[in-house]
Order: structure tokens, then C-alpha cells, then sequence
């Protein structure tokens, strides 16, 4: 998968959101492998923060001065939220950027390879807490409710642009597989 995923990613050109009031961000889209299977970790926002309360989202956020990418922006938030260490994170590439609709965030999201285990400290201020979904539970159209543009696992709603960019994801590995 990680071979797969890395090859998907390097053989496409990544599209490009730019434009006037546009606020830069990145997230980390986590897959780890356990038990036999692939899984995404998602993070589910504080009641704390000022966007996006209480919302399931990838470890991420805005870019600050002092990243020299938003490559670093988005492992230096997943360090913030979630306390996954740089050594522990295997960028296998990136996908489009996304843009949310009332905020006005262009998301640049990174895939990435994390260890398993890894023992996260979430940052209760900013996140709430993390779980994984199994890319197999993901990749299962049955899953996706198309009305809604969600999918719901374990009494969690991913929608928004964290579905729009899961989307993306499994659209890619799907287009491979041929399914």
C-alpha cells in the first residue's frame, strides 16, 4: 500500500488553489498499518477553538511565518495536536489542494506513512480527541452517503473538507485498482 500510494501521488500533477484572501493551511492525512489493515487517523476538534468546533478533521492548520513549508506546517500541527513526532511521519506524497467554503483555507493535504504504535497526547485546547476509521471501511462505497457528501463510523461524522479530501484519496487508489 505504501509503495502503491507513493507511486498514485508521483506520477500527478497537484492542482493549485491560489488567490486574494485565501488563507494557506495543510493537514496530515495519517495511515498507519495494524492488525492487518490499513487505517486513517482522523482527529476530532475542541468546542475551543474559533473554526470548526467539535468537527472530525486531519491534524493540520493554519501556516505560520516561521514554516518553511507546508509540508513543515502540516508536521509541525500534527506535532501540536496529536503529539506525533517528525521521525515517526514517512511523507509519501501530496493531493490537491482543497478549499473550504465559508473560511476561506486552502488546504494543502499530505499523505503520510506514521508508526503503529504511537502513543498521541492529544492537545485538549485544540483537539478533543483521535480515532481510526480502516481504509477498508472508507474505500466501501456502501459506506459513503452521497446525499449528505459524510461518511458516519463509530458515532463520528466526517463531511466537509475532510471527506472532500478523503474522497480524493480513495478516488486515486480506486482508479488503480480499477474498482
Amino acid at each position: 500500500m505504501k509503495e502503491r500510494i507513493e507511486r498514485l501521488l508521483r506520477d500527478r500533477k497537484k492542482e493549485k488553489i491560489i488567490g486574494q484572501n485565501l488563507k494557506t493551511s495543510a493537514v496530515l492525512i495519517p495511515i498507519f498499518y495494524n492488525q492487518g489493515q490499513y487505517h486513517v487517523l482522523f482527529t476530532e476538534r475542541s468546542d475551543q477553538v474559533v473554526f470548526h468546533k467539535g468537527q472530525v478533521c486531519f491534524p493540520g492548520g493554519t501556516q505560520e511565518p516561521s514554516d518553511s513549508s507546508l509540508l513543515q506546517t502540516a508536521i509541525r500541527e500534527a506535532e501540536e495536536e496529536i503529539g506525533l513526532a517528525a521521525k515517526d511521519i514517512e511523507i509519501l506524497g501530496e493531493l490537491d489542494d482543497m478549499l473550504t467554503f465559508v473560511t476561506n483555507y486552502v488546504i494543502s493535504p499530505f499523505v503520510a506513512l506514521i508508526s503503529y504504535p504511537h502513543s498521541l497526547k492529544t492537545d485538549g485546547r485544540e483537539v478533543k480527541g483521535a480515532f481510526s476509521v480502516p481504509l477498508s471501511f472508507l474505500m466501501d462505497e456502501a459506506n459513503f452517503k452521497q446525499d449528505s457528501y459524510a461518511y458516519e463510523y463509530e458515532g463520528h461524522i466526517i463531511w466537509g473538507a475532510t471527506a472532500r479530501i478523503l474522497r480524493q484519496l480513495i478516488g486515486l487508489l480506486k482508479s488503480e485498482s480499477g474498482a
